[in-house]
């Protein structure tokens, strides 16, 4: 007892300084920033104070917790099914987006345009149970690398952004993804990666159906998609399943800027991040013209809505978490 008043005394002891929440932050506009935040809406008492029922942050997934380059990740675990299925029975292969898909290249799968991709992934994600398919994407990342760092998929997450995470459930804060990813295909990591249970994640949904198989009952992935959860897809989808406005967002492209333009347009204080890709030696930079994670009109508005901009290069000391390993 008395080694504890001891060192609760030292704590509160004026110049004691708590272990810094965000390691892997440098000093700086932006990590101020975010601790300034967290700490009005979080003081009891002060002007800015919310409750805990309020403190709602949401995150887009792809460039924003995890990599996305080359291509988003559950596109390359589309293509890697379609192949296997196409091994199987080559009359998948029936259109020249699947068979590009089918052979691994890429730059004629990205010639088929949006459509040949969305036919890519509608039939990469139907005709098989919700179970098995998270059962592959499992093994998908259990077994496959990727190809230009050699590591696992869900080792390309964010090592600042966990942290941020952890920080905000310290304080009471409730975090849910949603991103333009599918659903089922999130909900497989995010819960291990990012300390995100599948409840809290939103995405991208395709159509499904209720079956009963062999007396067992089961959901199916069926062709087509319910709800596309990008761009003003994303605020609507946080109304209907969350039904309260966040007071954080954060995000990376174009594809979070009505999230981030809805979210910090409330009453009240609130926070809007996005994450801009400058390290071209520890990750990639990208942005206005890039092919994947276009980060062009929501850049031009960050500075009319008072956004905070995170400089990879210069805001984060580590950027991966196996970095911290080295």
């Amino acid at each position: 007892m008395r080694l504890f008043l001891l060192l609760l005394a030292f704590c509160v002891a004026p110049g004691f300084a708590l272990a810094d929440p965000l390691p892997s932050w440098r000093d700086g506009e932006v990590k101020s920033g975010i601790v300034a935040f967290v700490d009005a809406v979080t003081e009891i008492g002060g002007p800015q104070y919310r409750a805990p029922s309020e403190r709602i942050a949401v995150f887009d997934n792809d460039g924003t917790l995890w990599a996305e380059q080359p291509a988003y990740f559950q596109l390359l675990f589309a293509v890697n099914r379609i192949a296997k299925m196409v091994e199987a029975d080559p009359a998948v292969a029936s259109s020249p987006a699947l068979k590009a898909a089918a052979s691994g290249d890429f730059k004629a799968l990205l010639a088929t345009g949006k459509e040949g991709l969305l036919e890519v992934v509608t039939v990469a994600h139907s005709g098989i149970s919700v179970d098995s398919f998270q059962a592959e994407v499992a093994l998908w990342l259990e077994e496959t690398r990727h190809a230009m760092t050699g590591r696992r998929y869900d080792e390309l997450i964010y090592q600042p952004m966990l942290e941020l995470l952890s920080y905000l459930r310290d304080k009471g804060f409730k975090t849910y993804i949603v991103s333009g990813g599918g659903i089922h295909f999130m909900r497989v990591f995010a819960e291990e990666a990012y300390g995100i249970p599948p409840e809290q994640v939103i995405g991208s949904m395709s159509e499904t159906s209720y079956n009963v198989d062999g007396g067992k009952p089961i959901i199916m992935k069926e062709p087509g998609i319910a709800f596309l959860d990008d761009k003003e897809g994303k605020p609507i989808a946080i109304d209907r399943i969350i039904g309260r406005r966040p007071i954080l967002a954060g995000g990376n492209s174009d594809g979070d800027l009505q999230m981030l333009e809805w979210v910090t347009s409330g009453e009240g204080p609130r926070f809007g991040i996005l994450v801009h890709h400058t390290d071209k030696e520890r990750e990639w930079a990208y942005d206005r013209k890039s092919h994947i994670g276009k980060l062009d009109k929501a850049l031009d508005m960050a500075s009319k809505r008072d956004w905070s901009v995170v400089d990879m290069k210069t805001d984060w000391r580590v950027v991966f978490p196996f970095e911290l390993a080295q």
